[in-house]
């Protein structure tokens, strides 16, 4: 034990901030890095954290559940905006009282950049990492006006550490002036003990040769409204031309389930709901139905997002959709100039379109089944999406992301 740890009399206690289902997700793979790294050290750590059920698990002492608060979008953020504050105002009271030690924020870049000016702003303010930056190095130079909404500069000042999980966002960050570390994408730690496609299907009761197609439509609330319809409309198409065709649908969220089974039972699907159970099982990727279902399908049909990567992952083709409120689309491209190369991760970390995505009033439910046809019935299509995924898989790193993720977080932690 430190000189720092006797004279307290208490463990290292770390806060960590994040939301969102993904976010919950990461928390809880580096909370699992933190905690070993921690015992091999002699160190105890105490973890709090706005979080989710996953982190929870991992050993996180939740100050406010937060998995279940996000959107993409002006307007689709709205809703959200006071009880956001309401979680964050309370974590302040809280820390105030029960000072941390070090501060990791996860992603979820509106929350997380309010509280990095707060936690800069306060005297003796505890080290600050920021950890899966705020995509900024995607598009931080395509606003126009003037308008900043990501504040890179501001994350370079408060943060002792920025861990990045891309080259580009180390590069970027790093001439903004932060200290940076690249440590890797941690989906590449969640995916060593993944199933292949064969075991997947072995598990979920699938025949080797049955053609199966998984639709990932959201992990918010907001895609339930705008992309869930799309994407079983396409789905019907597509089983009109493949009627032998089997959909799978991992739940992203139970609260979801309702939503879904409406919409199988609308368009006629021959589709089954599989649910995660929260707990070791959910945090073991081999055990992750979710993960079972994108391993065992020839074909993924899903919302933009970190999803998209574990598709990639797992050697799955897939189709991209993204879509937000009309009134949303109209002020980011017409107000603020706003414009991408790509939305998905595979297409922005390979810089080129590695799978089909569709945006905004692109997409629709045919340009969804009309790829996802040639991707299934063109092998050289196909050939060609695991070639790039081969090359894409190779940018994000080698396995131990979240231990060196811990390692740097703890560092700062002894004197």
């Amino acid at each position: 034990m430190t000189n720092t740890q006797t004279a307290n009399h208490r463990p290292y206690r770390v806060f960590i901030s994040t939301g969102e289902v993904s976010g919950d997700l990461q928390g809880s793979l580096l909370i699992h890095s933190l905690k070993r790294q921690a015992a091999q050290r002699g160190m105890e750590l105490e973890i709090l954290a706005l979080g989710g059920d996953r982190m929870a698990q991992a050993g996180a002492t939740l100050l406010a559940h937060t998995s279940e608060i996000g959107a993409m979008g002006i307007l689709e953020a709205l809703p959200f905006a006071l009880p956001t504050l309401k979680i964050q105002n309370q974590a302040k009271a809280y820390l105030k009282q029960s000072p941390s030690d070090v501060v990791v924020l996860i992603d979820y870049m509106g929350p997380n950049l309010a509280l990095c000016e707060y936690f800069f702003k306060q005297p003796d303010s505890p080290p600050l990492v920021y950890y899966i930056c705020p995509q900024e190095w995607v598009w931080g130079d395509r606003w126009k006006w003037g308008v900043k909404l990501f504040r890179a500069d501001l994350i370079a000042k408060a943060t002792k550490r920025v861990l990045a999980i891309f080259p580009a966002e180390a590069d970027y960050m790093q001439r903004k002036g932060a200290e940076v570390r690249w440590v890797g994408h941690p989906l590449i730690d969640r995916m060593q003990t993944a199933l292949d496609r064969n075991a997947a299907r072995t598990a979920l009761g699938l025949s080797p040769d049955q053609l199966v197609i998984t639709l990932l439509p959201a992990s918010r609330q907001q895609e339930i409204k705008y992309l869930l319809p799309i994407i079983c409309q396409a789905a019907q198409q597509i089983q009109q031309k493949l009627p032998q065709v089997q959909f799978l649908i991992p739940l992203a969220l139970e609260k979801y389930r309702q939503s879904i089974d409406q919409a199988i039972e609308q368009y006629g699907l021959q589709a089954r709901v599989l649910a995660d159970q929260v707990g070791t099982q959910a945090n073991d990727p081999a055990q992750s139905v979710t993960l079972q279902a994108i391993a065992a399908a020839d074909l993924a049909i899903t919302k933009s997002g970190t999803v998209n990567l574990e598709v990639a992952l797992l050697k799955t083709p897939q189709v991209v959709l993204y879509k937000v409120n009309r009134v949303t689309a109209w002020i980011m491209q017409y107000l603020l100039r706003f414009s991408i190369p790509f939305m998905s991760p595979p297409n922005l970390v390979m810089m080129k379109a590695v799978v089909p995505e569709f945006m905004q009033d692109r997409a629709t439910p045919e340009n969804l089944a009309q790829a996802a046809l040639d991707i299934l019935l063109n092998p050289e299509r196909c050939q060609h999406i695991l070639a790039d995924y081969q090359a894409m898989q190779q940018a994000l790193g080698e396995p131990g992301v979240c231990d060196r993720a811990a390692t740097e977080i703890l560092a700062l932690l002894t004197p």
